[in-house]
């Protein structure tokens, strides 16, 4: 079993605090460089929708996961993300037109932060399915720039001289976007500003009566969130080159829900985790239909329920997600052969802010 061994004042600053961690994350880092040359076109271009998925959940997850801000309206933020960077790369470089549509998502999330900031539990995610619905609705309507329900084809994304023509090239694209994003979450989880946002969560009384600012909090973590999330609409939009309305729908707000309470509510690695789920899940709905009764397999509302049936699932057996599992096998491998079962409710009452 390995201990621990705090020997310097900074050693919960680093950011790789034991020497193995540096090494098992150099050989991800290599193992994720060398994946357009191993992996099939196929499966690459399931790697980008899981990288996009990821970026997405790091911003729900910096809401929901340590601010405690329930959303059901992320669907909005995807949306203004994908359609702003797919209408200004029609007068502007891609270069300038991404980081313009993450902003002009933080300016949404800020709009939609403001009159949620009374609101908690069940009202907050009520209140942030009306402003999805609303985005959902002017998107639709203002044909002049968004063209309504006729959609938005985008364009391949230009770096210079560079054409990203092929989920190759844009893979390293979404990879590095989504190594800063995971970056970003964790230093700003380690700053004044994250034990601010994790002190609302746990009690937004207490953290009042600390001196915490709540509306000031809150409103960054929602235009943080937002960005976010409209960065990852971007990619997207890219990633499919085609954009309509009824691509940004309640269902993509529950999915990216269950990213984060599937893959572990209050862990970055947790989102990364989610986002593989939430990609392979459909394919696998698709092969069980294959083995499936006609009248179940034909059912349109087949893949919300086994999305529903999964949360919830995991909410009753497993609410750490599959964060949870994994932590629970790297402790029995530490503890191995003494790994006791009941040892796990110790970890239960690991702080969530620490298990990123």
């Amino acid at each position: 079993m390995k201990f621990v061994r705090k020997t310097s004042y900074d050693y919960d600053l680093r950011l790789f605090p034991e020497p193995e961690d540096r090494f098992w994350y150099g050989l991800l880092a290599v193992a994720l460089l060398l994946a357009p040359v191993l992996l099939p076109p196929y499966f690459l271009g399931q790697a980008v929708l899981v990288g996009i998925y990821a970026i997405a959940g790091f911003g729900l997850m910096l809401l929901a996961g340590y601010t405690g801000q329930i959303s059901l309206g992320h669907a909005a933020f995807f949306a203004v993300g994908a359609y702003t960077t797919a209408v200004l790369e029609k007068t502007m470089p891609f270069v300038l037109a991404f980081p313009a549509a993450g902003l002009m998502a933080a300016a949404v999330g800020i709009l939609v932060g403001l009159p949620a900031l009374r609101l908690s539990g069940i009202y907050l995610a009520i209140g942030t399915l009306a402003s999805s619905f609303i985005v959902s609705e002017v998107i639709a309507r203002w044909e002049s720039v968004t063209r309504g329900a006729s959609g938005i084809t985008v364009a391949r994304i230009r770096l210079g001289d560079i054409v990203l023509d092929s989920d190759a090239k844009l893979y390293y694209l979404v990879l590095a976007v989504a190594v800063a994003a995971f970056w970003l979450g964790r230093n700003i989880l380690r700053s004044p500003l994250g034990i601010a946002m994790m002190a609302i969560r746990d009690s937004q009384t207490g953290a009042q009566s600390v001196g915490v600012p709540l509306v000031r909090v809150k409103l960054i973590a929602f235009a943080l969130s937002a960005a976010l999330t409209g960065l990852a609409g971007a990619l997207y939009a890219h990633k499919i080159q085609f954009i309509d309305p009824d691509q940004f729908t309640l269902l993509l707000s529950v999915e990216l829900l269950v990213v984060i309470f599937i893959g572990g509510i209050g862990s970055l690695h947790g989102c990364v985790f989610g986002a593989i789920f939430i990609i392979i899940l459909p394919q696998v709905i698709a092969i069980a239909k294959d083995h499936l009764p006609r009248y179940l397999a034909e059912q349109t509302g087949l893949q919300s329920a086994v999305y529903a049936t999964c949360l919830i699932g995991f909410i009753l057996f497993e609410p750490e997600g599959l964060h949870g599992i994994w932590l629970k096998i790297k402790r029995y491998f530490s503890m191995f052969p003494h790994y006791q079962r009941d040892s796990q409710k110790q970890q239960r009452s690991h702080a969530r802010g620490e298990s990123w």
